[in-house]
């Protein structure tokens, strides 16, 4: 092997350690090598002509507490609120009277990632978790308290349980204080992840006001349970306006933000949404009922409490007058991130999806690995049947690579004998190994040039395999029944370490004797974190390494290397 090419090997092995140890700190909450420590500051204001939001307040046992920013409704009974569970065939969730918070939603048929005879929790507001979505009122430029997130409200009369034959089922709550009624209907389809809002405002307290609706999302800053310490996938929020795009908010951006510091993403639009991303899962507010709603609105992040953060948009309603109401209609979607329905909910929700920095190939690599599933049944042969093409697609290159590679392994005991003859003579040793090169016509970059070619393409398949939520409870064959869960018996591990050090074997062998020994240890390194990874990522791995061998083998046997 080429000096050339071991100095490729050795950068990307080294950047591979540095960029697993730097995703193994974010994983446990410890700051990014790449970046300073946050700084813990003040929560940031709504935005520019805005009062500031309720600022709810968790006690010991999950339940909230009135925040003294807050005077609680006339109306709610101290510390008094009821849950109210409602379920479909895709969820089942729970409204809280206070406020008519969605304070739990369990995905059915989704399993959870630690425990699979448990169904995913999505929203969650419990000792060891607070993830909700609010909505409430605020008055523009102050004025008289408005009931929000916290107020207590009565749920009307009717069924919480979408019956056979039922396509839809509405649950409206109600609260009325100082002349103020303030209505919620959630609208819940089946077959569906998005849930209908619609609010009501009537005024009947003899005087205008100007109310202002607020969607927010309330989550803590821990990573989702169960996630793997070799990968790092984004959790936290993320927003969407057509002039700035799909943008990424961190926690620890949020938490360090001073107070009055503008935040690092748009704050006004008349258009766009806000989400909270993990992996493969997706929580977002998206204004109408319809999608890409036009309307101004005011979006803000803000750090709440200790690990406790949200991510919202504030809409104007209008004057109110006396006697008059106004009504709303909104959509939130909470559920798992199927690439192409999130297409048709709101421009750029699909986004949430995360593809690394290689979208632009990971898109349509995705569209291919669907048709090939179309085509087959089974997401585990649609990864072996892509893997075959993209290595049909590359042949002739990688035909090229190999045979670069097979005539250094032809010429590797020259180069070790003359290595050893001229040791001392270091110029002269670069002479004569430039020499046999010419003479056997052997390029030393050409084993690399190809690689380097191909690894976008390969990296793109790796991202389109780790985000699609398709891959979750997805079987392959025998043992194999979720390719987003390890091997439970590691063997698609060991037999991914069996081709890995089957390749180093049919490699040219470096005339340095530690760089051999080197070349041996690398693929048992890499290894240890298959052991670790999705069952649908090894096998992706292995395909690849499969039809790698047998292309390389025939090559050096055609070459005459390989007696």
């Amino acid at each position: 092997m080429s000096d050339i090419r071991r100095t490729v090997l050795w950068v990307v092995f080294s950047l591979s350690l540095v960029m697993l140890f730097d995703g193994w700190n974010k994983h446990n909450g410890r700051p990014s090598l790449f970046a300073q420590p946050p700084a813990v500051t003040a929560p940031a204001s709504v935005g520019n002509g805005t009062a500031a939001l309720p600022t709810p307040v968790v006690s010991a046992n999950g339940a909230p507490a009135a925040s003294s920013a807050l005077t609680p409704d006339a109306s709610a009974p101290d510390g008094v609120s009821e849950k109210i569970e409602i379920t479909t065939d895709l969820v089942k969730a729970t409204v809280d009277t206070a406020g008519g918070t969605l304070v739990r939603l369990e995905l059915l048929g989704q399993p959870d990632l630690i425990d699979r005879s448990k169904n995913m929790v999505l929203f969650d507001r419990s000792a060891e978790r607070l993830y909700n979505a609010q909505t409430g009122l605020v008055g523009a430029g102050g004025g008289a308290a408005l009931p929000n997130h916290l107020t207590a409200m009565r749920v009307e009369p009717g069924p919480t349980s979408l019956q056979e034959g039922v396509n839809e089922l509405k649950v409206r709550l109600v609260s009325e204080a100082d002349g103020i009624t303030w209505a919620k209907t959630y609208t819940f389809r089946r077959g569906d992840y998005v849930i209908g809002l619609q609010q009501e405002v009537s005024n009947q307290s003899g005087a205008d006001i100007n109310p202002q609706l607020y969607f927010q999302l309330l989550r803590d800053g821990n990573p989702p349970p169960g996630e793997s310490m070799f990968y790092f996938t984004f959790t936290g929020p993320a927003l969407y306006t057509d002039a700035s795009h799909f943008k990424k908010v961190e926690f620890k951006d949020i938490a360090k933000r001073g107070t009055g510091e503008k935040p690092d993403h748009d704050t006004t639009a008349d258009n766009g949404w806000v989400a909270v991303v993990q992996h493969y899962f997706a929580s977002a507010w998206l204004l109408g009922a319809e999608p890409n709603e036009k309307r101004p609105r005011e979006f803000y992040t803000k750090k709440v409490a200790e690990n406790q953060y949200a991510i919202g948009m504030v809409v104007p309603l209008g004057t109110v007058a006396a006697g008059a109401s106004v009504t709303s209609q909104a959509r939130l979607f909470a559920g798992p991130q199927e690439e192409y329905k999130l297409e048709k909910l709101a421009t750029g929700l699909e986004l949430v999806k995360d593809y690394g920095i290689l979208a632009i190939l990971s898109k349509p690599l995705f569209w291919l690995l669907t048709q090939l599933h179309k085509f087959l049944g089974n997401w585990g042969w649609a990864i072996v049947a892509l893997v075959v093409l993209l290595k049909a697609a590359f042949y002739w290159l990688n035909a090229n690579a190999y045979s670069s590679m097979a005539k250094m392994k032809a010429v590797s005991p020259r180069i070790m004998e003359m290595r050893e003859r001229l040791k001392d003579n270091p110029q002269q040793m670069q002479q004569e190994m430039m020499r046999i090169y010419r003479e056997e016509k052997v390029n030393p970059v050409g084993g690399c040039l190809p690689m380097v070619v191909q690894m976008p393409f390969f990296i793109a398949l790796y991202w389109v395999l780790l985000s699609s939520v398709e891959m979750r409870g997805a079987p392959w064959l025998g043992w194999i029944h979720d390719l987003s869960a390890p091997d439970p018996f590691y063997i698609l591990p060991l037999l991914m370490t069996a081709t890995s050090l089957l390749q180093t074997l049919l490699n040219p062998t470096p005339p340095d004797p530690v760089q051999a020994k080197m070349m041996w240890i690398m693929p048992l390194v890499f290894s240890v974190m298959f052991f670790f990874f999705p069952a649908g990522l090894v096998l992706y791995w292995l395909s690849n390494n499969i039809l790698s061998i047998a292309q390389q083998y025939f090559i050096n046997k055609r070459l005459g290397v390989l007696k």
